[in-house]
């Protein structure tokens, strides 16, 4: 019996991990991503409205399209896809590549290109 003790303690703490396969989840690890870049991105979180669109989970990662459009205006806005990785009990965004499709170097065909940007977003120039 005192062997079974810990293996059922270690089961039923297993059993209790958080379900974090939700939008609301993946949309709190991008606020936090967001929020952490403003100084880079130069855009104003609190003054933009974020959407989690279609979003995939497969075991420790996820994959979602997010929309963000300034609030109040009705002008145009941005879709990217975020690759996030399970971090214990919560998402965090995968760093590297270009989820916002922004024009560089490496990714001179964006489908942004042409496109205007939204209200408060920074100006990109083509280096």
């Amino acid at each position: 019996m005192k062997l079974c003790a810990p293996l059922l303690a270690a089961l039923l703490l297993a059993g209790c991990s958080k379900n974090i396969q939700t939008p609301e989840a993946v949309r709190s690890a991008v606020m936090e991503y967001l929020n952490s870049r403003a100084a880079q991105t130069g855009l104003d979180m609190n003054a933009m409205q974020v959407e989690i669109g279609a979003t995939t989970f497969e075991k420790d990662t996820a994959r979602a399209t997010v929309s963000i459009t300034p609030k109040g205006t009705g002008g145009p806005g941005m879709q990217m896809t975020y690759n996030l990785d399970r971090k214990g009990d919560k998402w965090v965004v995968r760093p590297g590549g270009n989820p916002h499709g922004m024009l560089t170097p490496q990714n001179p065909g964006s489908a942004t290109e042409g496109q205007p940007l939204p209200a408060g977003h920074p100006p990109v120039g083509k280096e």
